[in-house]
């Protein structure tokens, strides 16, 4: 348990993952399978092990299994058994275990594997020169027997093992056993910010080499433009590597398409060479071309992408062309297998990325299945390869005894990145090596780096922790704010960077950067993501990010009731834990996208559209293709005119500039014919650009993006009734469709409600509970380089000052002709600050006005998360339709993914189901509202703008903030008696300060008096 080493016994060299035409094995299905709570023969294991058993007596072959349970290969045990073999553990920085290295506890769950398997006779003839048994991922460190004989020590959890086993082997039936340990010192190198999963979780197989096989491939490729950069055909260059017996020459290279056809008679012969007229692969236009590598024995397949991948000066390129990553980290999670890979998911999993726009990958943090970098190279994407490495835990200690500079953990590091370099070197969409995550610095770090900048010169050296770049090639960071990106990308600029002086600085400027985490996607948010991509746009040395992350990790399962939700850290009964940090995906659990995936969808657009009325008064429309490679020949242009929503006029346009289909990096700005505006209403111009064909991962008429332009002619607003003095008299009872008891307002279009009360509290988003980062006050934010200042969480500011439980007190009710006047004053206890509110009800025909003022007094020294009204309304009232911005929810930083135009959804449609329920639901900018009551019309609400011109927004739920904040999961909130209607002038917006950014100024909600002036009619 303690070896800091990478393994032992019969281990072979690492080697890629190939396509060989020689005969294997897979070992993968149901395995006898027994879990002991310690690790055998280690001291503090005591009578583990039944009476009489040995330490190694597992692996005799006399051994009696059959009473031992069956478990699938590959999977997790505790995710099998309902708790029987344990369950999972989720942490995030902390170590489930005592920070002792190399030692774990006595507490080792450990798992015994049995499996008997049969050998064809054939393989044991002279045909064969080797038997090798490889593993392809198990957590955290195994041993392994063959028919009783010891074969080695496995360790890397999501690396190759391939151990020799000829030896072992015989004709007919064999036995292959396995311990597994969940802890051990390797451990202490995989805290990488998920659940820790303990089993044999990827492939096992038996494989036969032949005598005069071919050990290795490795095809280098490069590619020079005859023309325009990164465009059309071009040379290519082939530098093989072929690792074979020299009894194993000749040994041919097929490329059908390209004509190439090569004979290589001994290793001398085998040299680079170029070949013409090759496409070159990028992430938009994966262009692969099979190969064959083939000797008398064996014949291997390879997909080849030409492709030449090089730092100049502070850029990145590929195929001379700038790379912008529009990226997402990926870790390799299901809610039912874990990380149990599953071919057609991780299809879909990348086809859904290609409909959302990411064209990059990070592999966090470590290399994935192999197959997966297989779709990546075929679909389209940049892929960073990070090894199997992160010690963050040590973070917690000043980084003291952290194995990334402990001399006794050097041959592990290095083992790692040579094990994640050979398996995938093949691969043309790997274009950056990264040495592993938040493991501080080290010797063993830049011993990796100097290993793999020997082994592979072609691509880059990528690790974040290596902040003064003494042995990486690009500058790094996570989550560094506004102000601080745009520091790195100025020339101008002198400020220290993080961990730097002066003149590392300097020369970390020289370098491309990218933020390899950013925009902290857990919960409802992130927030102003458009900010980072402008810094994008202006400073060529940013190459844009990873958004931190793809996908939520929740684990399906049950309330002792039935009742299904995806579980987060302490769920399982974990002590150390680290919550629902674990739910931070674009996509939930299920694969749901989040609103924020579509935010980022249509900020990182490949084809981006701005509209604009030109001096004559004409739409103009400006269309940029800011892609890597390819032309806009796959997309069109899709107008359409809406009058109050309506489509009016619709159409096609092309992406042509004057020379044909708009090529990457020109843009085009084309003249409208004018569009008539009507004569009532609002009437918009939208354009949306869409793929032309159907693709291997969206159909045709897909969108990537869409802008809209206000036609709208000056028209005036509708006459609210003028305020009146009030007269004397009880208050009325009744004003149109409308109760109300003492002013309270009791009924409306005949249905009990109640309301409007002053509410504001949100139930706090994940982004409103961080307090990691600093928040913005009022001063200005780009002074201490955008860090903002120490302090609470929002959530704890808010609670702090009472908004969750503010109470009411009614100062007057009083008659108006034909109206009611309601002054309310509203605070919280042991709190002097207080809102007035104003409400004025007036009857003008079949329309109930009512004008609410809401003014807040000094001494609010905060941000507010809402400034709006609450209605209580029956429970079937269901569903919403409105004119305004949509269809999904949007907040003030968060706009970019919504049109205005006419919408609808039903309750549970308009609200998103976070693993940790929080705020959702918000849409903004309505001018009109209509609810429905079992499916039918049941009241429209009309809404004014301000005098500043601003709209409110609203949200339908089923369930108040306060419950919702008071939940921890879905099945947590209480039946539903009501259902929710919230009327707001204003939201907070929504950040990334879970783990970035607290929101950025300008869309903070500072306390201010706002006004609504709402019409409500009987439908």
């Amino acid at each position: 348990m303690t070896d800091q080493g990478p393994g032992s016994g019969l281990r072979v060299p690492a080697r890629s993952w190939l396509n060989s035409d020689a005969p294997s094995l897979s070992l993968n299905g149901d395995w006898r399978f027994r879990l002991l709570p310690a690790a055998p023969g280690t001291p503090g294991a005591g009578s583990v092990l039944p009476d009489g058993e040995s330490v190694e007596g597992v692996a005799a072959e006399s051994f009696d299994d059959s009473a031992w349970d069956t478990l699938p290969v590959p999977s997790h045990w505790v995710l099998h058994g309902e708790g029987k073999y344990g369950r999972p553990i989720y942490t995030n920085v902390q170590y489930p275990f005592p920070v002792d290295p190399p030692f774990v506890p006595d507490a080792n769950p450990t798992g015994d594997y049995r499996r008997s398997f049969d050998v064809p006779a054939a393989w044991f003839e002279s045909t064969t020169a080797a038997l090798t048994l490889r593993f392809d991922g198990v957590e955290s460190r195994y041993k392994v027997w063959v028919n009783g004989q010891e074969i080695g020590v496995g360790s890397g959890s999501r690396l190759a093992q391939e151990f020799d086993v000829t030896a072992a082997l015989r004709p007919g039936s064999n036995l292959l056993v396995v311990r597994v340990h969940q802890w051990s010192a390797a451990s202490y190198l995989e805290d990488q910010d998920q659940w820790w999963l303990p089993g044999i979780f990827r492939d096992v197989t038996l494989a036969a080499r032949p005598a005069g096989g071919i050990t290795d491939v490795w095809l280098r490729t490069g590619w020079t433009a005859d023309t325009g950069a990164g465009q059309g055909s071009g040379t290519g260059t082939l530098d093989p590597e072929i690792i074979a017996e020299a009894d194993a020459y000749p040994v041919t290279l097929t490329v059908p398409a390209l004509g190439v056809a090569v004979r290589w008679d001994s290793p001398a012969d085998v040299v680079p060479f170029t070949v013409d007229n090759v496409e070159p692969w990028s992430a938009e236009l994966p262009r692969l071309y099979e190969a064959t590598v083939s000797s008398a024995a064996e014949s291997i397949t390879l997909r080849l992408g030409f492709r030449t991948v090089e730092i100049v000066g502070d850029q990145f390129l590929v195929n001379g062309r700038r790379v912008v990553f529009h990226g997402v980290n990926r870790h390799e999670t299901n809610p039912d297998r874990g990380r149990v890979f599953d071919e057609a998911d991780a299809r879909e999993d990348l086809a859904l990325m290609k409909r959302f726009n990411v064209n990059a990958i990070r592999t966090s943090h470590y290399p994935p299945h192999p197959r997966l970098l297989d779709l990546a190279d075929e679909m389209g994407f940049w892929v960073i390869l990070e090894s199997d490495l992160e010690t963050h835990g040590f973070h917690r200690q000043g980084w003291v005894d952290n194995p990334s500079d402990v001399p006794a953990w050097r041959d592990a590091f290095v083992d790692r990145m040579e094990r994640t370099v050979e398996r995938d070197k093949n691969h043309a969409s790997i274009v950056m090596w990264s040495l592993g995550n938040e493991s501080g610095t080290g010797a063993n770090l830049a011993a990796m780096a100097a290993w793999t900048h020997a082994r592979d010169a072609s691509r880059p050296v990528h690790y974040e922790g290596d902040y003064t770049g003494a042995y990486t090639d690009v500058y790094s960071r996570m989550y560094s704010s506004i102000p601080e990106t745009d520091s790195i990308g100025r020339n101008d600029s002198h400020a220290l960077l993080l961990g730097c002086d002066a003149a590392e600085s300097a020369r970390q400027r020289t370098r491309p950067f990218i933020l390899c985490e950013y925009v902290h996607a857990m919960g409802n948010g992130p927030g102003a993501m458009d900010q980072y991509e402008e810094l994008v746009d202006k400073y060529p040395r940013l190459h844009g990010g990873f958004v931190w992350e793809w996908r939520d990790h929740g684990i399906r399962a049950n309330t002792a009731d039935g009742t299904e939700f995806f579980a987060y850290g302490g769920d399982f009964g974990e002590v150390i834990h680290d919550s629902n940090f674990v739910m931070d995906g674009m996509v939930l659990s299920d694969s749901t996208p989040t609103p924020g995936l579509h935010e980022y969808k249509q900020i990182v657009s490949p084809i981006r559209l701005s509209l604009a009325l030109d001096d004559g008064g004409a739409p103009r429309l400006t269309v940029a293709n800011l892609r890597h490679t390819a032309d806009a020949s796959d997309v069109v242009l899709r107008w359409r005119v809406e009058h109050n929503g309506a489509v009016a006029a619709s159409g096609e346009l092309a992406v042509d500039s004057a020379d044909g289909p708009l090529r990457a990096g020109e843009s085009v700005t084309l003249t409208l014919p004018p569009v008539a505006a009507a004569a009532e209403g609002e009437t918009w111009l939208t354009m949306e650009v869409v793929l032309r064909d159907a693709t291997e991962w969206a159909p045709a008429g897909h969108p990537l993006a869409a802008t809209q332009l206000d036609l709208s002619a000056p028209q005036s607003a509708p006459r609210a009734p003028r305020p009146a003095a009030p007269v004397s008299g009880a208050a009325p009872v009744e004003l149109g469709h409308a109760m109300f008891d003492a002013g309270a307002l009791v009924a409306l279009a005949g249905l009990p409600v109640s309301g409007p009360r002053l509410e504001l509290w949100r139930a706090p988003t994940d982004n409103d509970r961080g307090k990691g980062f600093g928040a913005y006050g009022p001063e200005d934010p780009w002074l201490n380089n955008g860090k903002g200042v120490p302090a609470p969480s929002s959530e704890a500011v808010w609670k702090q000052a009472g908004l969750d439980r503010l109470t009411r007190r009614v100062e007057d009710v009083a008659a108006l002709p034909d109206g009611l006047r309601v002054r309310t004053r509203y605070a919280a206890a042991n709190s002097a600050a207080s809102v007035a509110v104003e409400e004025n009800w007036q009857l003008a025909g079949e329309e109930l006005w009512l004008r609410l003022d809401i003014m807040p007094s000094a001494g609010w020294d905060l941000v507010f998360p809402r400034i709006g009204v609450r209605l209580d309304l029956p429970t079937d009232v269901d569903g919403a339709s409105w004119f305004g911005a949509g269809p999904r929810e949007s907040y003030a930083d968060s706009m970019h993914a919504t049109v205005v135009g006419r919408h609808s959804g039903s309750i549970d449609e308009l609200n998103v189901p976070y693993a940790r329920p929080q705020e959702t639901g918000h849409r903004s900018d309505v001018r009109s509202l209509e609810l429905s009551r079992n499916g039918a019309p049941w009241l429209r609400i009309e809404a004014d703008p301000d005098a500043l011109g601003r709209r409110p927004g609203f949200s339908l739920a089923r369930h108040t903030a306060q419950q919702v904040t008071a939940a921890g999961h879905p099945h947590e909130l209480p039946a539903s008696s009501h259902s929710y209607l919230y009327l707001d002038a204003a939201q907070h917006g929504l950040g990334s300060r879970a783990c970035g950014p607290d929101v950025w100024p300008d869309f903070a909600l500072r306390p201010e008096a706002r006004t609504l002036v709402l019409r409500f009619s009987a439908l």
